[in-house]
C-alpha cells in the first residue's frame, strides 16, 4: 500500500486519476482494518465483563475456603464434655482403637473417651465420645443417665483454650453392639455422638448387648 502512494506522487499528469483512485482504495483498506480491530478489541471487553462473574466467584470460593480451613485448624482440642440434663461436667481422655479394631473406652468411669482418630467437636464431621454405663461393682457411670436426654437439648465441648461448642440434640437410637455407619462416617456437618452401653449384660461376651447413642449437631 505505501508503495502505491509514493508512485502516483512521481507520476506523469496522465497517470494521476488512477494512480489517486488506487490511493483510496488503499486508504478504504486501511479504514476497514482499524474498524475490525476495534470491533475486535470490544467484542473481547464484552467476553471479558461476562467471565468477569465467574472468576470473581471462583475467587470469593477460595477465599471461603481458607477461611473454612482456618476455623477447622483453630478448632481446639476438646479436655471437658458439659450436659446440663444429665449435670454432667466431665473430663475428656483421647482413645483410640483395642487390638480387634473397636472404639477403645476411658479407663475410669468418671471419664468420657473422645474418638481422637475422627475430626474434633466442632469440626465437620462425626465426632464421637463415648462414656460407661456403670463400673464392675454395679456402681454409676458418667452415662448412667443418658438415657434422660432428650431432643432439643444443649451439650457443651469445652477446649484447651476454654472455648465452649455447643452442640443441640437431635435423637436417640439403639444399636446392635459393631460398627454403625452413621455413628462415624457423616460428613455434612459438624456432629457430635454420643456412645455407652445398653441392652443386657452377656456373661460370654462380658459386654451389653446393645449401644445408646446421643445425636447431637453444631449450633451455628
Amino acid at each position: 500500500m505505501d508503495y502505491s502512494i509514493s508512485s502516483a506522487v512521481r507520476a506523469p499528469a496522465a497517470t494521476l486519476a488512477p494512480r489517486w483512485t488506487v490511493a483510496k482504495v488503499g486508504s478504504a483498506v486501511l479504514a476497514l482494518v482499524c474498524l475490525f480491530y476495534l470491533l475486535n478489541d470490544w467484542y473481547e471487553r464484552q467476553f471479558a465483563a461476562i467471565q468477569t462473574p465467574n472468576a470473581t466467584q471462583d475467587q470469593a470460593n477460595a477465599q471461603s475456603a481458607v477461611v473454612v480451613d482456618d476455623l477447622i485448624e483453630s478448632q481446639g482440642l476438646p479436655v471437658r464434655l458439659k450436659i446440663p440434663r444429665m449435670d454432667v461436667d466431665a473430663a475428656v481422655q483421647y482413645v483410640g482403637v483395642t487390638a480387634d479394631g473397636a472404639m477403645a473406652v476411658p479407663n475410669n468411669i468418671v471419664d468420657v473417651g473422645w474418638f481422637d482418630l475422627g475430626p474434633r467437636p466442632g469440626e465437620i464431621g462425626s465426632a464421637v465420645i463415648a462414656g460407661h454405663f456403670n463400673g464392675q461393682k454395679g456402681e454409676a457411670g458418667v452415662f448412667t443417665n443418658l438415657r434422660q436426654v432428650q431432643t432439643g437439648d444443649i451439650v457443651y465441648v469445652e477446649d484447651e483454650q476454654g472455648v465452649s461448642t455447643a452442640f443441640v440434640v437431635r435423637e436417640n437410637r439403639i444399636y446392635t453392639a459393631g460398627y454403625a455407619d452413621a455413628v462415624f462416617s457423616q460428613h455434612d456437618r459438624a456432629h457430635l455422638n454420643l456412645v455407652t452401653c445398653d441392652g443386657v449384660w452377656d456373661t460370654t461376651t462380658h459386654s451389653y448387648t446393645k449401644r445408646l447413642v446421643v445425636f447431637a449437631d453444631k449450633i451455628p
